[in-house]
């Protein structure tokens, strides 16, 4: 069986580390390693990782050596992984008990080292476990088919439910951004013409952000994806232009939806 390695950042997340951690354990493609990067938590959250890893060896957690921010703390993480498969999951998200193993067949014949998955979306304040989880009909669709022109108007990939082969791809790390660390790993990938498939199952629970958080501010994202478009993508000013008025469009007409 391939082996996933399963990337994880953390940081103040112990109310949820927990059901996260305990959502990839209990997959049911069982050869997996979970690396785990702390990036310098002031709560409970390097002891409960230690507490993990010494219950189960596929837990593979690491202190940062400096506050670095998600993408750092996901690149330490990358540079550690052994496995054939690289996915990814955030601290206060959760994968459905049998999502590694439906990703690896779906990978294998998808023809492409890029895949994703459909996904809940569930209120922030949601204390259960995936194994316990009841769809409530909230679900963000995976599209079949995404190139590189798609993905400059809109990031259509969900972080935590993304796998790429390394096998194909090498190791690939994320630009060391604020914000858009991932949406950049996912646009370097398909620059080259290399296009993701979805899988339309969803396989994983995805926390929404409160109000006022990093991740619900869309203004922001202006901001992050002009960097993004300007500095890594190497866009001119009228591409980046263009681009940058399609995912304003997008982020408008999904927010009326």
């Amino acid at each position: 069986m391939p082996l996933v390695s399963v990337v994880m950042p953390v940081y103040n997340s112990a109310v949820t580390l927990g059901a996260s951690i305990r959502s990839v354990l209990t997959q049911t493609h069982s050869d997996l390693e979970l690396l785990v990067t702390d990036d310098k938590s002031s709560d409970d959250s390097m002891d409960l990782l230690r507490e993990f890893a010494r219950q189960d060896e596929r837990v593979l957690p690491e202190s940062a050596p400096e506050r670095g921010g998600a993408g750092r703390a996901r690149n330490l993480a990358i540079e550690r992984a052994r496995g054939d498969y690289i996915a990814f999951l955030d601290s206060d998200d959760m994968w459905l008990p049998d999502k590694a193993e439906r990703q690896i067949d779906f990978a294998a014949t998808a023809n492409t080292p890029l895949t994703f998955t459909s996904y809940y979306k569930v209120n922030a304040d949601y204390d259960g476990e995936s194994t316990d989880f009841v769809p409530n009909g909230r679900v963000v669709r995976a599209r079949e088919h995404v190139d590189y022109r798609a993905m400059l108007i809109q990031d259509h990939i969900g972080a935590l439910t993304a796998m790429y082969d390394r096998s194909v791809l090498g190791t690939r790390l994320m630009p060391e951004m604020r914000k858009r660390q991932d949406y950049a790993l996912w646009l370097s990938i398909m620059r080259d013409g290399t296009a993701a498939r979805g899988l339309p199952e969803p396989l994983a629970v995805y926390r929404a952000h409160r109000p006022g958080s990093l991740s619900s501010n869309k203004l922001s994202l202006i901001q992050y994806n002009w960097e993004l478009y300007r500095e890594h993508e190497h866009l001119s000013l009228p591409r980046s232009a263009q681009a940058l008025a399609g995912a304003a469009w997008h982020s408008l007409r999904k927010a009326r939806i």
